[in-house]
């Protein structure tokens, strides 16, 4: 859907007032009209997010964006496959700007494939800045391009420690670190008091949806980098250390009724005051919480909200980390990846907006008003109504290139037939009836039953082996949990 590039006249003459000189591409300098064709999640949040913005200082551009609406529509139905509809959209749309994401692969897989323009060239050319970015974001999307940047992403989401601090000094207890582990983080919790009714009591950690042993057990497992599935041997590793570990260090914290556990999923309907009633740490009865940067704005709306809202002071503590790991996160994603296609015929137009997005002419703009993601060109995010952000800069993020292949080598029938065991056993655990090493055996091999059934389905299906079923799929998938290691490497 084309929008004109006369809209919002009055921004464009204040714009052209104002920012004269800010221009640049060749055909801009030649006179022509300048345009590219830009994917996005929908078209109004585009002009919303960058689009107005952008057309202030760039009236000549014509830009034409393709929405991804239909990809999201069809997203939860069984046989969805996200990459290849993914890459079947932009094969079909030919966009010359790509949105890609860190979390599910595409970046990686879009390089790999060959399908987006190297930066390096057109960075050195124009002299671009890359020093004042977050370092992080810079680095782990050259790691994914095997030393080549292919893309830039102007935000980033970052999740931390984010603790009431007037808590903490009421009952004496030292605040959260940097770079504290799950265990830390636990320990710590168990330190406040655990009396009281459910309506009023205080509880020392707490998250909107951590309310299940099986969530919390695997938010531990996921910061330290633990898969459910070895995509070289498509065999279950739930019955290894590390996850009888992490499930223990779960199971003991909410043994200790230091660890709130909601009634609800925080239901969004309702008043204003139902939606806040089941998030605690917004109002005021939870020490700690591991979030990302939005919950500092759902605080605000609280306090925006509610009459009789009781505002306390927020810390921030970058983590929390692999103890392997220390210097590095799991929690951060780059979700607005903007790239070039390669063979686009409109590369100058598309490399004009992404420097323009990713410069500091733009950040300046977005930091008064950022919401759900931090700003990766640093020095214009310091600090949020009074809350110092410089903790959600501290860690390197972590991307693990082999985590990401196993979710498209099992097949979606899979997941429906392993909860239920996995629920199951997880009751009797629970129930003090079984020890988590005996339910997590079980589950391994009642489920491994039911993959390898599953696959050999499959294999039949496509008239494949289930040998050749295996080696194609481990070496041509790209998003999953990833790879975990083995027993003897824990």
């Amino acid at each position: 859907m084309r929008r004109n590039w006369l809209h919002k006249g009055l921004l464009v003459l204040l714009g052209c007032a104002l920012m004269a000189g800010c221009t640049s591409g060749t055909a801009q300098e030649q006179g022509q009209k300048s345009r590219f064709k830009i994917m996005f999640s929908d078209e109004s949040y585009f002009y919303q997010e960058y689009g107005d913005l952008y057309t202030i200082s760039h009236p000549d551009v014509e830009i034409e964006v393709v929405s991804m609406n239909s990809l999201i529509n069809y997203s939860d139905t069984k046989s969805f496959d996200h990459a290849k509809a993914f890459s079947d959209f932009v094969d079909k749309e030919m966009p010359d700007i790509v949105l890609l994401s860190s979390s599910n692969g595409d970046y990686q897989k879009f390089v790999e494939d060959g399908k987006l323009m190297e930066l390096d060239s057109l960075i050195q050319r124009d002299k671009y800045d890359l020093d004042t970015f977050y370092s992080g974001m810079v680095d782990v999307l050259k790691e994914e391009g095997d030393g080549k940047l292919y893309g830039l992403s102007p935000t980033f989401s970052p999740s931390a420690v984010l603790y009431n601090a007037d808590l903490f000094a009421k009952y004496g207890i030292e605040v959260p670190h940097d770079g504290m582990t799950w265990k830390e983080i636990l320990d710590l919790a168990r330190r406040f008091p655990t009396e009281g009714d459910k309506d009023t009591r205080v509880y020392g950690f707490g998250m909107l949806y951590g309310d299940s042993l099986e969530s919390l057990a695997s938010e531990i497992a996921g910061y330290q980098g633990l898969q459910m599935l070895s995509p070289s041997t498509m065999k279950l590793t739930l019955n290894s250390d590390s996850w009888v570990q992490a499930y223990k260090l779960a199971k003991d914290a909410l043994d200790s009724n230091a660890i709130y556990k909601p009634d609800s999923e925080g239901d969004s309907s309702g008043t204003v005051r139902e939606y806040y009633q089941n998030q605690l740490f917004v109002n005021g009865r939870v020490a700690m919480t591991v979030e990302n940067f939005s919950t500092l704005r759902n605080l605000k709306q609280a306090q925006d909200s509610l009459e009789d809202y009781k505002p306390f002071q927020i810390g921030v503590a970058a983590g929390p980390v692999d103890p392997a790991d220390p210097e590095s996160s799991r929690g951060i994603f780059f979700n607005d990846i903007f790239a070039i296609r390669a063979n686009s015929p409109n590369a100058d137009a598309a490399w004009d907006f992404i420097k323009y997005v990713n410069g500091e002419e733009c950040a300046k703009v977005k930091s008064k008003s950022i919401s759900q993601s931090l700003l990766s060109r640093m020095g214009y995010s310091e600090e949020y109504k009074g809350i110092d952000l410089e903790p959600f800069y501290k860690l390197k993020p972590k991307l693990d290139r082999e985590s990401r292949r196993v979710w498209d080598m099992i097949p979606k029938s899979f997941y429906p037939k392993y909860q239920p065991i996995l629920n199951r056993e997880l009751q009797l655990v629970q129930a003090n009836k079984k020890s988590i090493e005996e339910a997590l055996q079980t589950v391994q091999k009642e489920s491994q039953v039911v993959l390898d059934m599953l696959l050999k389905e499959e294999a039949e299906k496509s008239g494949t082996s289930d040998s050749a079923k295996t080696e194609t799929s481990a070496a041509g998938t790209t998003k999953s949990f990833g790879e975990a290691p083995s027993d003897s490497s824990i």
